[in-house]
């Protein structure tokens, strides 16, 4: 399955619009958007090196095939992941931004985490 796809279809209309509407209310600073915007109840965000590694997740299942039950296949979470991804990217252009799961409710966990890290562009 092409989870990139898979996730930029579902994000691109609905919560990439609202990250980058957060984003640019907050000068373009994703520490600032997160210090924001980081602790609602359905999505978090912690900083972990200022303008460099974040935690980011969710508290729950915000995945619509994942709450109608279509799947329960951990790997599903690769969707999750690549769209954080588009949506950093999206954000940061330029600027190179890896995305790693840390840990997923469909693979057991309380909640969703993921590390992210950006780096300068190339």
């Amino acid at each position: 399955m092409d989870y990139r796809k898979k996730a930029i279809s579902c994000v691109k209309d609905t919560v990439l619009p609202v990250q980058m509407a957060q984003f640019r209310e907050c000068s373009s600073s994703l520490d600032e958007q997160y210090r924001k915007y980081g602790d609602t109840e359905g999505f978090f965000a912690k900083i972990i090196e200022p303008y460099r590694r974040y935690e980011v997740g969710y508290p729950k299942y915000v995945c619509p095939e994942v709450q109608n039950g279509e799947t329960t296949d951990p790997a599903h979470c690769e969707c999750s992941r690549q769209s954080i991804l588009y949506i950093l990217e999206t954000l940061l252009p330029g600027k190179q931004v890896s995305v790693e799961i840390m840990e997923t409710v469909l693979g057991g966990a309380q909640r969703c985490r993921f590390a992210v890290t950006v780096e300068p562009g190339k």
